[in-house]
């Protein structure tokens, strides 16, 4: 795990000046940036919270190469390390920033990659969500003092804290795989009939078995309950159509009081254009 500190130390001076400037000062009244839709802003201030601004954390990240047999399926874990290690950078710095706002945790995260033409493999990966703060005070922080993370919308944010649950953090597992290559034999020989190709079969079950087991490792360090809104996501990036990674992410959860009824939102109404 990335230290927070280090990524608080490493926050470029536009980025604090920006954060300051948000929250005012003598005569200039704290403004809020959000990218919630108006739906889930509503939704997010009759949960109790106030937005406080957009943080964004990034990393430029250089993926190493590694050599690999071309008919051997087997995890290619200098890319697993990489594109893990990569994203923790990126969302440790959007939590150092949402913790100069005084942030009680951040909804609404999205974990995006784009790749550039400075190099094959030059990526950046950039965490951004909305900070938000707790207009009753309480314990709203993940274990550690760190924000909460979440990716779930501002509807499902309102919806989880009504059944008595709360957000802990944003949990990942990845698993960057390499599927091995048929040979031409192997091709022919089922060229002609429906068959399953175990090899194939087994190495992607095997690949998202390896995030799934990481994401919930990584819930059970933040003593969670369970992980809602997971989702198994798989991409090529630039490595060709045999390197496959893997990534499951959801958002960890822990019970904060008994689950009572769900109220109805007192106002979601939004005009269209």
């Amino acid at each position: 795990m990335t230290d927070r500190s280090e990524a608080a130390a490493s926050l470029p001076a536009e980025a604090l000046k920006r954060l300051r400037e948000l929250e005012g000062g003598p005569g200039v009244a704290p403004l809020f940036t959000s990218d919630l839709s108006v739906n889930e802003f509503l939704l997010v201030e009759d949960a109790g919270f106030e937005p406080l601004g957009l943080v964004l954390g990034s990393s430029i990240y250089h993926v190493g190469l590694q050599v690999v047999r071309w008919t051997a399926s087997q995890e290619l874990d200098v890319l697993t390390r990489a594109m893990y290690h990569a994203r923790e950078l990126a969302m440790a710095r959007m939590e150092a920033e949402a913790a100069e706002l005084g942030a009680d945790g951040i909804v609404g995260v999205r974990l995006d990659i784009q790749f550039y033409e400075w190099g094959n493999n030059l990526a950046e990966f950039l965490a951004i969500g909305t900070a938000v703060r707790s207009r009753n005070g309480g314990s709203w922080k993940a274990p550690g003092g760190r924000p909460f993370t979440s990716d779930l919308t501002g509807q499902d944010f309102w919806t989880l804290l009504q059944t008595g649950n709360r957000p802990l953090a944003l949990v990942i597992g990845n698993c960057v795989y390499h599927v091995a290559h048929r040979t031409t034999a192997q091709a022919m020989a089922t060229s002609m009939r429906n068959v399953e190709l175990p090899n194939f079969t087994q190495a992607l079950y095997t690949a998202r078995e390896l995030a799934m087991e990481r994401m919930q490792a990584e819930a059970r360090q933040v003593q969670a309950a369970g992980v809602v809104g997971l989702q198994i996501r798989e991409a090529n990036h630039i490595w060709g159509h045999h390197a496959i990674e893997f990534l499951a992410i959801g958002t960890a959860v822990d019970r904060f009081r008994e689950r009572g009824s769900v109220p109805r939102p007192r106002l979601v109404l939004t005009l269209d254009d």
